[in-house]
């Protein structure tokens, strides 16, 4: 039976769920892998904190440098996140030799190209599972089962927070700072919930997750991302009339040469497979060629669901030392390059548009007459609410239109002087 040493920095929750599973399932590891896979070094700024996992004084490493220069580590796993001492100890460690784990998504998502590039470079195995959809196999997905596909396009909830707000909404009609506060209560969302509720997360993984698909780098910067926070309960309830729910989408989609990589609230229709998908779950659907449609769901954070990804790729990485292969799955697509992301404005789908207007004769005509002359056309209209003389909203969902013209229509439109507040613009999906 192969032994194999891993480094461990950062006794954090993903790493210290680490600790606790290898503890827990090491038998179990032992017998289905053939590998005997053991601490060697732990890596902790401040042990004092680190109360809930104990480790042996002889297993703590004095530093992550002296972890990395430790020349009995076989794999060195990376879970202190940030972009900073992280980037430094990969690079480090790809450049000593040693391969990595990690389930830095930020990093990989900002530095990925050079990150990734050195590994290929230096034939040494660089796993990051755990960075997108925590135990969700959908980088394994990508990068193995579907390798003979032609990834046509990705759709994922990709963000727990966001989907459990979104989900409340819905259930409960409540509105979203009513939900965020019941997310934060339940541990789903941090006191400071910006990183997940403006859709930053969501574009970290989705970054990941194009350049595998696409097989060229798409960068953070090319991603664009739209938070949930302008979502109300009266968007909710008017996606349900017309048979839709919002859901904050993670989109991968390739047309000709270019790719489209956007994370934005989106209306799905109610029996489209991710509409389903409900509290903080997330689902990722990959439509590629020849496989046609596959859909991956389960638990998409937490300490439990991403150690496991974190061991899922210690094991992969032991098995190819242990068979002498490593590099076996290509780190990146040989000679990649930047893909060619299109840019949000010329992409084109269907809309949802409300309207916050003064109820009174000519509206309707004024909306649609600036909405034809810019070549949107209408699919339906819905207005619940009358009040003559008063403020009441207005919803209109188009045919496929390009996102340019419906942002110069609405720029005229919320001009008007019946027009009382910033229209309400979601994106629509109607398919895979």
């Amino acid at each position: 039976m192969k032994r194999i040493d891993i480094g461990l920095i950062g006794l954090g929750t993903v790493g210290s769920g680490l600790v606790r599973a290898l503890e827990a399932n090491g038998p179990l590891i032992r017998r289905n892998s053939g590998l005997d896979i053991r601490l060697r070094l732990v890596a902790e700024r401040d042990w004092r904190r680190r109360r809930d996992v104990r480790v042996p004084r002889r297993l703590r490493a004095a530093d992550a440098r002296a972890l990395i220069a430790d020349p009995g580590v076989d794999i060195v796993v990376e879970l202190i996140g940030g972009c900073g001492d992280a980037r430094r100890y990969i690079l480090e460690a790809l450049r000593r030799g040693k391969h990595v784990v990690t389930a830095n998504k930020a990093l990989l998502a900002e530095h990925g190209r050079e990150i990734l590039g050195l590994a290929q470079a230096r034939g040494l195995d660089l796993y990051y599972e755990a960075s997108v959809c925590g135990a969700i196999p959908v980088v394994k997905a990508l990068r193995e089962a579907l390798v003979s596909n032609r990834i046509r396009s990705v759709l994922g909830i990709v963000n727990g927070t966001c989907n459990y707000i979104l989900s409340r909404m819905t259930e409960a009609g409540i509105e979203f700072d009513e939900a965020l506060l019941e997310a934060q209560a339940m541990g789903y969302a941090e006191a400071d919930p910006r990183l997940d509720i403006d859709g930053l997360d969501s574009a970290h993984k989705l970054a990941i997750l194009a350049t595998i698909s696409s097989g060229g780098w798409v960068p953070l910067g090319a991603v664009h991302a739209e938070g949930i926070g302008g979502v109300t309960a009266v968007d909710i309830r008017y996606a349900r009339e017309f048979d839709y729910v919002v859901k904050l989408l993670a989109i991968y989609k390739r047309e000709g040469r270019a790719v489209e990589a956007r994370v934005h609230p989106t209306l799905i229709p109610s029996g489209h497979l991710l509409a389903s998908v409900g509290g903080a779950y997330n689902a990722v659907c990959v439509r590629g060629e020849p496989a046609g449609d596959i859909v991956l769901y389960g638990r998409g954070a937490g300490r439990e669901p991403t150690s496991s990804a974190v061991l899922a790729d210690i094991v992969d990485i032991g098995r190819n030392i242990a068979r002498g292969c490593c590099g076996r799955v290509p780190v990146v697509a040989a000679r990649m390059g930047r893909a060619p992301v299109r840019p949000v404005e010329e992409i084109e789908t269907a809309y949802y548009l409300r309207f916050s207007v003064i109820d009174r004769p000519g509206v309707l005509a004024g909306i649609t007459g600036i909405l034809g002359r810019l070549g949107i056309s209408i699919a339906s209209f819905l207005q619940i609410d009358r009040r003559a003389g008063s403020v009441v909203p207005v919803v209109i969902m188009t045919h496929r239109a390009r996102e340019k013209d419906v942002r110069r229509a609405l720029a005229r439109i919320d001009r008007l002087p019946f027009v009382k507040a910033r229209t309400m613009l979601i994106r629509v999906e109607a398919r895979i």
